[in-house]
């Protein structure tokens, strides 16, 4: 019986190189081109019909489960469930700061390029033929695997609370959103909101300020920042001005262009994005070169305040200057987001000037004891400006840990060994996933250790390479946890 399952387990593998793998770069091609992001229900509905479509074409049971779609590989009659969780939702995108147009899905160079490539479509499709793999070819199966795909992961993020509400969990679930070989920690996501009057409070300078906006996403460091200044009155002289910005040198990474159209002048900063989360450190933050550019130039009043503001909290990516805990997990992580006239996390606010700032926050710290601190900073900020700010934003999550000794972390982390050969250790991510909202489920690749997270970022890809890779270290924990007697208490030693 040992060897007929592990020629079972082998086969499995064989039928993913010898079919599915050929499927996987022109199906994630195909993913792509639904541009999923919040409020296109359009393209939501288009996914969602396509998702069941191809299920179908592959031998897999599905059905609309209202913003979550469920798709099955059924084990036994009554059999336990593992589950794959993954989101068909993606970031926002600006499409001028791409190379290739970002919902095309183009496969060229060995990597499928586009908006989710990485995050989360990359692993939906693997999953798909990871099953696809299993069901032609695996050994007998002990529990049913049922993929479930969400649909506002990256926005509301109720898609899984309300599925809840109907459905029962699986028995224990695989989150394929974040790195191998097994995420042990994620911390905490709180939006910071500060907003102020776009008015100004004294005529100090000889300019005004017209507009300020940087940044599309909380969840993405803004590689674009853009201030323009008008002369209040007779004609303009931008040029000491225009010499001290010139004089100062931009954070690593980042550039300003200066242009000068009559009475207005206009002032860009631009820098790289990033995943606010996963890959804060080798984005390059356009609004902090902004802010540090133009410090000190601004009438005082709102948008000096905001500016002066992101500025404070650009210092450093950890916070360390703003006293905030560095002890646990390598402290937080902090994204000065975006700032404009119009946030979701901030709706009430809409025509004021609101300044975002993302934390991933560490345990021990609440999400109580986090609002009011940073509520009390800026307050204190405020009070040595004399500036008039309002503080909100979203404060609703807590850090998720996980035993590292824990049953399920041992087997994934066994069968990722197994697949790749490697023994890379468990990962504290700085984002947050599924995991979160679903109980006995931890965090389990699609990406792999060494390269940057693409999430997030302009020109987002992946290697088919990796993906064919990370689909046979699916098959392996499925071999593992499918097709063997449950788990008991699976988060437990």
């Amino acid at each position: 019986m040992i060897v007929l399952a592990l020629l079972a387990a082998a086969a499995a593998h064989e039928r993913y190189d010898a079919v599915e793998a050929a499927r996987a770069a022109p199906l994630l091609a195909e993913a792509i081109r639904f541009a999923t992001v919040e409020g296109n229900g359009a393209a939501q509905a288009a996914q969602k019909e396509w998702l069941l479509r191809t299920a179908a074409e592959l031998g897999l049971e599905a059905r609309d489960a209202g913003k979550v779609t469920e798709i099955e590989l059924p084990g036994p009659a009554g059999a336990p469930v593992v589950g794959l969780i993954v989101h068909g939702d993606v970031q926002p995108v600006d499409e001028k700061a791409w190379t290739v147009p970002p919902f095309e899905g183009v496969i060229r160079e060995g990597k499928v390029w586009g908006r989710g490539a990485a995050d989360d479509k990359g692993p939906l499709v693997q999953a798909l033929l990871a099953l696809s793999a299993l069901k032609s070819a695996g050994p007998p199966r002990t529990h049913t695997v049922r993929l479930l795909v969400g649909s506002d992961e990256e926005s509301d993020n109720t898609d899984v609370r309300e599925y809840l509400e109907a459905h029962p969990p699986p028995d224990l679930s695989l989150v394929l959103d974040a790195m191998f070989p097994v995420v042990i920690g994620e911390k905490a996501w709180d939006g910071l909101t500060v907003t102020a009057a776009p008015a100004e409070r004294a005529a100090d300078r000889p300019w005004t300020v017209v507009s300020v906006e940087a940044g599309i996403s909380p969840s993405i460091v803004p590689d674009r920042a853009r201030l323009v200044l008008r002369w209040r009155s007779g004609e303009p002289g931008w040029s000491e001005l225009v010499q001290r910005l010139v004089a100062k040198t931009p954070p690593s990474g980042t550039r300003l262009e200066i242009t000068g159209r009559g009475d207005e002048l206009e002032i860009l900063a631009y820098g790289r994005a990033a995943h606010g989360g996963i890959n804060l450190e080798i984005g390059r933050n356009a609004l902090v070169a902004l802010a540090r550019a133009v410090d000190g130039e601004l009438p005082w009043g709102g948008p000096a305040d905001l500016i002066a503001l992101a500025k404070l909290f650009g210092e450093d990516l950890h916070g360390a200057p703003l006293g905030l805990p560095q002890d646990r997990w390598g402290g937080y992580s902090v994204n000065v987001a975006t700032l404009g006239t119009h946030t979701s996390l901030a709706p009430a606010e809409d025509g004021q000037l609101t300044l975002v700032v993302n934390l991933r926050r560490p345990p021990p710290v609440t999400a109580a004891q986090a609002k009011e601190r940073l509520a009390r900073l800026v307050a204190d900020f405020a009070a040595q400006r004399g500036a008039r700010l309002r503080t909100g934003g979203y404060f609703e999550d807590e850090p998720l840990v996980i035993d590292p000794d824990a049953k399920l972390v041992r087997h994934l982390r066994a069968a990722y060994r197994h697949a790749t050969g490697r023994n890379d250790p468990p990962v504290i991510l700085g984002g947050g996933t599924y995991a979160k909202r679903l109980p006995r489920s931890v965090a389990f690749g699609m990406w792999f250790p060494g390269a940057p997270y693409p999430g997030h970022d302009n020109d987002e890809q992946i290697p088919v390479a990796d993906l064919h890779r990370g689909t046979h270290v699916l098959i392996e924990a499925l071999l593992d946890l499918a097709c063997s007697p449950p788990l008991q208490d699976p988060l437990k030693p």
